[in-house]
């Protein structure tokens, strides 16, 4: 499709949220929150995670006297329904410097490796557990199968005594109990 002069173009919108409107909630203070919730490697363009949905939120108006959440919506995109998030248009206090952020940054971090889990050393083995394991290693296929061969009279004693029927009446008011095997055609 060729554009036209008879046809609307769409006017071009303005980069940055110029509104005026703050939100009544109290300012968000940055020592408040995670230093992993924040994100100030680019001054001029600050994101912080909003408290009350979770999303990472940029921060607008960094060169004029307010600065505060963008507004933004609580769902996801094309999944929840567009409801606006109470924080937004939040007033951001600014009570912590960009080297103050790095240095709980960089603790937090060391923090968080100091927690990690050490190599899991695998339990050591009680002498019957052992003695068990090198006797299954220990095993052929032709020692199963000889296992095997010397356990079969037993199944079959035990399988022809379940095909047994008890001695006494049937009962007398349920179905008949049937004693030969189901064929299963596949």
């Amino acid at each position: 499709m060729s554009i036209t002069a008879a046809m609307p173009t769409a006017k071009e919108r303005p980069r940055r949220t110029r509104t005026k409107r703050v939100s009544a909630l109290r300012p968000i203070r940055l020592s408040q929150l995670l230093p992993s919730h924040i994100d100030l490697r680019d001054p001029l363009k600050p994101v912080l995670v909003c408290g009350n949905c979770g999303t990472w939120v940029p921060v607008t108006g960094m060169q004029s006297k307010v600065q505060k959440l963008v507004p933004h919506h609580s769902g996801k995109a094309h999944v929840a329904a567009a409801i606006r998030c109470r924080n937004s248009n939040r007033v951001v206090a600014w009570d912590m410097t960009i080297p103050e952020w790095h240095k709980a940054l960089t603790d937090a971090v060391k923090e968080a490796a100091s927690r990690t889990p050490t190599t899991v050393l695998p339990k050591a083995f009680s002498p019957a557990t052992d003695q068990t394991l090198q006797a299954r290693a220990q095993r052929t296929p032709a020692g199963r199968l000889t296992d095997w061969n010397a356990v079969l009279p037993r199944v079959a004693a035990t399988d022809a005594h379940r095909q047994t029927v008890p001695a006494g009446d049937a009962p007398a008011q349920s179905p008949a109990v049937p004693l030969d095997k189901l064929q299963i055609n596949h």
